[in-house]
């Protein structure tokens, strides 16, 4: 099953091809490697009318942006009552992932629907996406993240979208925050990670996903309260199947009541095919 972010107005998928994906980000038009498309271009997309900036890859790693017109440092988008600031960023990125908008509606809508106080971790946490989307749910948000950076944006994420309170923004890495959490007896009535394929934390600390995500997943499960809402792992890792997160959360969370699914998540496009983007996994406590 794969899942669309169909929600979208200041942001669409125009075309796709030969390694490329080219958008539109509210007024402006990137074009930005994708590993995922891997199918023939239906037009030049280097050409396309109105293209702003692409995005090269070097041949040593990395890249860079080249611009055909003068940009903004940065600029604002909205998807229903959440207000972003995006901009071309290194490594490709724009500092939003918009196919994540169906786990913002999703745990957002089970937190509306929880009628409670409720407190969730945002683990990996990047520009805060999800923590701006659960805050305006209602719930008390832990935010954390290694890159100081990226913990400064979600806080202009965050006030763009009109929350002023309810949100603690860490820098720090994952895994030894949630084992300070452990030994001090806090408790999460959600948590959501989404973790990079390779990382380092601020003091240098390795992550690669194929050895660290279960052992990882096992010590953010003993963090959820006795009466949590929900646990969703979202993977970009090219090649890993949902399956594999939907294993994670059953072997985890043995014992607890309620529903664990997986799914692809992806995004439509104006052309006849779905772009991939990566998997996500859920547990729902029943």
């Amino acid at each position: 099953m794969i899942r669309l972010a169909e929600g979208w107005k200041d942001y669409t998928v125009l075309a796709t091809g030969d390694g490329y994906k080219l958008e539109r980000w509210g007024e402006y038009t990137l074009l930005r490697p994708d590993p995922q498309v891997i199918w023939k271009a239906q037009q030049d997309l280097f050409s396309y009318p109105g293209l702003d900036a692409v995005y090269h890859r070097s041949a040593n790693g990395g890249g860079s942006w080249e611009f055909f017109r003068p940009l903004p440092e940065s600029w604002e988008i909205g998807y229903r009552d959440l207000v972003f600031k995006v901009k071309p960023m290194g490594f490709k990125h724009t500092g939003l992932f918009p196919e994540q908008a169906v786990n913002w509606d999703t745990m957002s809508e089970i937190v509306r629907r929880a009628h409670r106080p409720v407190k969730i971790l945002n683990l990996f946490a990047y520009t805060g996406g999800a923590t701006v989307a659960l805050a305006k749910a209602g719930a008390e948000v832990t935010h954390v993240d290694a890159a100081k950076g990226m913990v400064e944006r979600a806080g202009e994420n965050a006030r763009l979208s009109g929350i002023a309170r309810g949100i603690r923004y860490i820098v720090d890495d994952c895994k030894k925050f949630v084992l300070r959490e452990l030994r001090r007896g806090n408790r999460y009535d959600g948590i959501v990670m989404d973790p990079p394929s390779y990382g380092r934390g601020p003091g240098g600390e390795m992550w690669k996903l194929e050895t660290e995500l279960f052992p990882f997943a096992e010590l953010c499960a003993k963090l959820l309260s006795d009466d949590p809402l929900f646990f969703l792992i979202n993977s970009y890792t090219t090649g890993l199947q949902p399956a594999v997160l939907s294993n994670i959360l059953t072997l985890v969370l043995k014992g607890r009541r309620g529903t664990v699914s997986s799914y692809e998540v992806g995004l439509p496009t104006l052309e006849d095919v779905t772009l991939p983007c990566g998997a996500g996994g859920i547990f729902i406590h029943e």
